[in-house]
């Protein structure tokens, strides 16, 4: 039997000493010495049925932990099928380190088979893109690329391995480099005083915590500064549960395609206190269209420049030590008005509607009051992009953070499936949800196989409408007629058992929370597929588009 490559070995030794746990993957001719040396790690291969799943996995295993998910594939085809989730990664700010292999050094310098130059492909997507040019330069870039996916503003990183470096001897003293941590900094006091200044003379300021807030862990200083100084909060589709919606403070979740029910809160603020938050979440002209807002923005790095996003104080540093020292500089309590109160009610109401609505095919708000009733507090739910995802992060009540997923940079279909088999691994004590339309479901469908195979137990909800539900939707609203959108389906319940899952088929209204709550306490791979009339879209966008303001 062959000796593994030593720089194979290496490889995989640099990533045990990053804490790599999984990698998820496919081999290739060209990296064939890398997944062999895996096999006698610590890291556990997960073979998957494409890159684009292996992608998505790295990524939602990324978020999840904070720490870079790895996603490898060989060169060419393979390395392209991961671009997807890469750039998903990037823009979602999600730690990934994507590794392919490349034809050897021999020949990527002319016209050969397979040769595309993939660095350059990953470059726009990525913080960073290089190629191994040497087996000694092994240590430094792998050290290079964990570090680089996981400082703030944390995203992707590739980097591609020609196979004769892959395969070359290398000295026996060449090593990993340790690992180094970048600390994060105490906020200028100049800066906190200038932000207090403007809190000092603010009439009705109002908070908006992003997904950085929940990456920098700082949901429970967020909720101490909001208590200090008497603060609505409301957060971006990617930061819900880090501000509790059962908070008497909590405003909900602001992302919708219209004039939503939050957004009445933004309309009468004058000042905005932005914590981790990033403009590709939520664009600010929804929150502040007249430019007219002064904004203190709280993060760990400098905001994007953006017209109306007109930044007056930049506080940068750690997000929780931040919003603990500016609390402290503030020596007034704001009073509460009676907006946030009839917008925490109206949100109710509409999810107390849902539970009583007992129409089949099923109304959206009814399977989002089922999935409520049926998760626990910290389980955790990925919201699919396309209708799905529209219900769930306007209505879905979420009380922790990174318990309710969606892809709200790059807004990526095809993610949940994947993601929730990554969920599971990164939580395996957890139960796990994938709600995706059927669009959505078939696009990455097939990782089905690796989650039975893999013994990863999750539940796919699919959301039967036999269309693509929000493009319908915005064609309806924009153009008030529809077209190209309609498909056929398989049946679902064969589909699952066909790959060893277990499938079920709603029928009625009442079915579905009982089949839920069985669903997730097998410890099996499962596929629940409820008919869903879409019919509701129409009459929300219509609904809110009636609401006006004050409150």
């Amino acid at each position: 039997m062959a000796r593994q490559a030593d720089a194979a070995r290496l490889i995989v030794q640099a990533l045990e000493a990053e804490g790599v746990e999984y990698v998820f993957g496919i081999p290739g001719e060209e990296n064939i010495h890398f997944v062999d040396a895996l096999k006698d790690s610590s890291i556990r291969y997960v073979l998957v049925r494409h890159e684009q799943g292996a992608a998505f996995m790295a990524e939602i295993y990324g978020r999840l932990t904070g720490r870079a998910g790895v996603a490898s594939a060989t060169l060419g085809p393979g390395a392209i099928n991961l671009q997807l989730g890469v750039a998903d990664a990037t823009t979602n700010s999600t730690p990934v380190v994507a590794i392919t292999a490349q034809v050897g050094l021999d020949r990527i310098y002319k016209e050969s088979h397979q040769v595309v130059d993939l660095v350059s492909l990953f470059r726009p997507i990525t913080k960073w893109a290089e190629l191994a040019p040497s087996p000694q330069a092994l240590p430094e870039m792998i050290r290079k690329a964990f570090k680089t996916a996981q400082t703030e503003r944390p995203g992707a990183v590739y980097l591609a391995i020609p196979e004769d470096v892959e395969a070359a001897e290398v000295p026996a003293d060449l090593r990993p480099l340790p690992v180094n941590r970048v600390r994060p900094q105490d906020p200028s006091p100049a800066q906190i005083a200038r932000a207090a200044d403007v809190l000092a003379t603010a009439q009705r300021p109002i908070v908006l915590a992003g997904h950085g807030a929940t990456r920098a862990g700082a949901s429970a200083a967020l909720v101490r500064f909001s208590e200090r100084l008497g603060l609505p909060v409301a957060t971006t589709f990617n930061g819900k549960g880090v501000f509790p919606d059962d908070h008497r403070h909590a405003l909900g979740a602001v992302g919708f395609m219209r004039h939503d029910y939050v957004n009445f809160g933004f309309d009468e603020a004058d000042v905005l206190i932005t914590v981790g938050y990033e403009l590709q979440e939520f664009d600010p002209v929804k929150i502040n269209p007249h430019r007219d807002k002064r904004i203190i923005h709280v993060h760990q790095f400098p905001a994007e420049v953006d017209d109306h996003y007109p930044v007056a104080v930049g506080v940068q540093g750690d997000i929780s030590r931040s919003l603990h020292t500016l609390g402290d500089a503030v020596h007034r309590r704001f009073e509460l008005n009676g907006t946030g109160e009839r917008i925490r009610r109206m949100v109710r109401e509409e999810l107390e509607q849902g539970r009583s609505e007992d129409g089949f095919p099923m109304s959206p708000r009814r399977v989002v009051a089922d999935i409520r009733a049926a998760m626990g507090r910290d389980d955790i739910v990925l919201a699919d992009t396309g209708a799905v995802k529209m219900w769930m992060a306007r209505m879905y009540p979420t009380y922790e953070p990174n318990t309710m997923l969606v892809s709200n940079g790059l807004s990526s279909m095809g993610f949940s499936v994947p993601g929730a088999l990554a969920a599971k691994l990164a939580f395996p004590r957890r139960r796990v949800l994938a709600a995706t339309g059927d669009g959505a479901f078939l696009m990455n469908s097939q990782e089905l196989e690796t989650a039975v195979r893999e013994r990863v137990p999750f539940v796919v909800l699919v959301w039967v409408d036999d269309a693509y539900g929000l493009i319908e939707w915005k064609m309806d609203l924009e153009l008030g007629r529809n077209s190209n959108i309609a498909f056929g389906n398989p049946d679902f319940v064969k589909y699952a058992e066909s790959f060893g899952a277990r499938g079920y088929r709603i029928t009625n209204a009442d079915e579905l929370l009982p089949t839920l709550r069985k669903a997730l306490a097998d410890d099996v791979v499962s596929v629940i597929a409820v008919p869903v009339d879409y019919s509701a879209n129409l009459e929300l966008t219509s609904k809110l588009g009636d609401l006006t303001g004050p409150f």
